[in-house]
C-alpha cells in the first residue's frame, strides 16, 4: 500500500476542513464519504470530487477500497461510529473528544485493543508545526524551569436549544466543544494531569454550560485555563518559565508562536503552511498506518484517556 484510501463519516463543517486539507498530502486520498443524509453525502462528494457518496455509514465501513475513516459526527456519535469502524477492520481518526466520558472512553480503547486496529482521536493542535516548536523550545530549557501555563478558546454563540453546542442530548456545552482545546494544551507540555483543580462555571438557560473557568495544579507549575460560549476570549497560550515564556497566539490553529526573554523577543516561528493545519495531522495517521502500527506516538491512547478523564473531574466541579 502507497497511500491509504480514506473515507469521511458526517458530510459537516469539520468534515469540510479535512477534505480540504488531505489535498496536501501526497500520501493520502480521499475515495469516499458517507452520511445519514444520502443526498448531503452526494453533495459533499461533488464539491471535493469523491469517488463513493454513501447514505448511512455501514456501506462505507464495509467498502473494501478505504482504509480509514475519519469520524465527524456529533459527540454522541463518536464511540458507536468508531467501534463500528474498528469492527470492521478499519483504521479511525475521531474528531474530537473522542467521546463523551473516560468510561465511553476506555471502552472504545478496548474495541480497538481486541481489534488491533488503529485508533487516534483527533487532538491536531499536537501536529501543528508552531506548537512543536514551542514544546522544543521549552525542552531546550530556553524559557527555564515551567511556573504557568495559560491557554483558552472562546468564541460568542447564540443560544439555540436546537444546535448541536446547546443540544445536552448531543453532549453540547463549552467544556466538550472547546474546552477539551486549552486543556490538551497543559497536557501537552506537562505530560501529566493536575494534582488539584479550582473550576468556575455558567449555565445557558437549559443548564449546558458555556462558559468555563479552570485553574489546575501540578504542584511545581499551574494552569490557568478558560472556554467560552458567551464572549471571545484572546485565544492565545503562554509557556511561561523561570526565564522567559512563549506566546502562541490563536492556540488551537496556530500559525506561529514566539520566544520571549523578559519583554524582548528572541525567536520566532512561522509555519507557512499550505492548508487549514489538518495536513499535519492526516499526514501523520496515514503514515502511522502505511507503517502498521496501531497507535499514534504523538496521541497516544494514555492522553486520550486523560483527557476525558481531566473533563470528569471539571464537571465533577459543576456540582459542588
Amino acid at each position: 500500500m502507497n497511500s491509504v484510501r480514506w473515507g469521511i463519516v458526517g458530510a459537516g463543517t469539520i468534515a469540510n476542513t479535512f477534505a480540504s486539507d488531505i489535498s496536501h498530502v501526497p500520501r493520502a486520498e480521499l475515495a469516499a464519504v458517507a452520511a445519514r443524509d444520502g443526498d448531503a453525502a452526494a453533495r459533499f462528494a461533488g464539491k471535493y470530487n469523491i469517488g463513493r457518496a454513501y447514505q448511512g455509514y455501514d456501506d462505507l465501513f464495509g467498502d473494501p477500497g478505504i482504509d480509514a475513516v475519519y469520524v465527524a459526527t456529533p459527540h454522541t456519535l463518536h464511540r458507536k461510529n468508531s467501534s463500528d469502524a474498528l469492527q470492521a477492520g478499519k483504521a479511525v481518526l475521531c474528531e474530537k473528544p473522542i467521546t463523551t466520558s473516560a468510561g465511553e472512553c476506555q471502552a472504545l480503547l478496548d474495541v480497538a485493543e481486541e481489534t488491533g486496529s488503529y485508533l487516534m482521536e483527533a487532538m491536531w493542535t499536537w501536529f501543528l508545526p508552531a506548537m512543536q516548536t514551542a514544546k522544543q523550545w521549552h525542552e531546550a530549557g530556553r524559557i527555564g524551569e515551567l511556573r504557568h501555563i495559560k491557554a483558552e478558546l472562546g468564541y460568542p454563540k447564540t443560544f439555540d436549544p436546537q444546535s448541536r453546542l446547546f443540544d445536552p442530548e448531543l453532549a453540547g456545552g463549552a467544556l466538550l466543544d472547546m474546552g477539551v482545546y486549552p486543556i490538551a494544551i497543559a497536557r501537552y507540555f506537562t505530560e501529566r494531569s493536575p494534582e488539584s483543580m479550582n473550576v468556575v462555571a455558567r449555565f445557558a438557560q437549559n443548564g449546558v454550560d458555556d462558559d468555563v473557568t479552570m485553574q489546575f495544579d501540578y504542584g511545581d507549575c499551574v494552569a490557568s485555563l478558560a472556554t467560552s460560549f458567551r464572549c471571545k476570549l484572546p485565544n492565545t497560550a503562554y509557556i511561561i518559565g523561570t526565564r522567559g515564556y512563549i506566546e502562541i497566539p490563536q492556540c488551537w490553529r496556530a500559525t506561529d508562536c514566539r520566544l520571549f526573554e523578559l519583554d524582548e523577543c528572541v525567536d520566532v516561528f512561522n509555519d507557512g503552511r499550505p492548508g487549514s493545519g489538518f495536513e499535519f495531522q492526516i499526514a501523520a495517521v496515514s503514515e502511522d498506518i502505511l507503517a502498521g502500527r496501531s497507535e499514534s506516538r504523538i496521541v497516544s491512547h494514555t492522553d486520550s484517556l486523560a483527557f476525558q478523564r481531566d473533563m470528569d473531574r471539571v464537571r465533577d466541579c459543576f456540582r459542588h
